[in-house]
């Protein structure tokens, strides 16, 4: 997977999750539930961050304890200070984890994700493993950890917390995708496919999954099956890091097939992986 990719699906997950107050797993709960101040201290932090950001801290000192710092590293995202939030958000997690250690699970996984964003995949990989320490079964954490393994150029580390993510929630298509990725990066151009194909029975218009499967046909010299699946993710993602992957790699296909017959056909571009409850985003293990 491209760092860049990582950060840009980190940068989706944080966007639509952060900065709403709304834990990864229930987008429509707050994590501090039952404080219209806290409610809306992550509205202002979507809005207006350093307002955000100076109201947390007032809050703080009247009391506010931990919703008001959770607010304030969300805050600190939003001002593009990524390792300071996710240092907060480490130290919130430990200090709740005695007594709400889902709650811990979830701060050490938005700390990753902060840590992503600050293109830190080291101290991401140390936080996702800490978070799993209070909830081994995350599905979402065990995806992030999956994709910062594969961001370290440990695919196989990667295909086994996407095995055990797929076993605990066999009807996500994009974890059957990342791992047919992650394959095709280990040159199991067989289990690559297999995955591609299972994903998209279950999904047949994930664009990532698409274009996965076109890189794993274009890797075949299934050049045609390449082009259906590369044309197909430009109709339905068009725009996105996906399709935006899809019309490099039929550029090059392209060229490849005006090249004189012993120019090497060039190797297809690496896909942007999706954030794992959203569709077609960016990146790829």
């Amino acid at each position: 997977m491209k760092r860049v990719a990582i950060i840009a699906f980190a940068a989706a997950t944080l966007s639509a999750a952060l900065s709403t107050g709304a834990s990864r797993a229930g987008a429509d709960e707050p994590m501090f539930a039952g404080e219209q101040e806290y409610s809306d201290c992550m509205t202002l932090a979507r809005r207006a961050p350093g307002d955000a950001y100076q109201s947390a801290m007032a809050w703080q000192l009247q009391g506010g304890a931990e919703p008001a710092r959770h607010c304030a590293a969300v805050a600190l995202i939003g001002l593009g200070r990524n390792k300071e939030a996710a240092g907060q958000l480490e130290k919130l997690g430990t200090d709740v984890s005695k007594q709400r250690p889902d709650l811990a699970a979830e701060l050490f996984a938005q700390a990753g994700q902060a840590w992503t964003m600050a293109n830190d995949l080291p101290h991401a990989l140390a936080a996702q493993t800490a978070g799993l320490q209070f909830a081994a079964d995350d599905v979402d954490l065990l995806v992030d950890r999956a994709m910062t393994q594969a961001g370290l150029n440990d695919y196989k580390k990667a295909v086994e917390d996407l095995d055990k993510a797929q076993g605990i929630a066999p009807d996500r298509a994009d974890i059957l995708a990342y791992r047919a990725s992650a394959w095709r990066f280990l040159n199991d151009l067989v289990r690559a496919r297999a995955d591609a194909d299972a994903a998209l029975q279950i999904d047949p218009k994930n664009a990532y999954a698409l274009l996965e499967r076109g890189n794993i046909r274009r890797l075949t010299n299934d050049k045609e099956g390449a082009r259906q699946d590369w044309t197909q993710v430009m109709a339905l993602a068009g725009g996105t890091p996906a399709g935006d992957a899809a019309a490099a790699n039929l550029k090059k296909l392209d060229t490849a097939s005006t090249a004189p017959a012993s120019s090497p056909p060039p190797p297809a571009t690496a896909p942007a992986v999706p954030p794992a409850t959203a569709p077609a985003s960016a990146g790829n293990p």
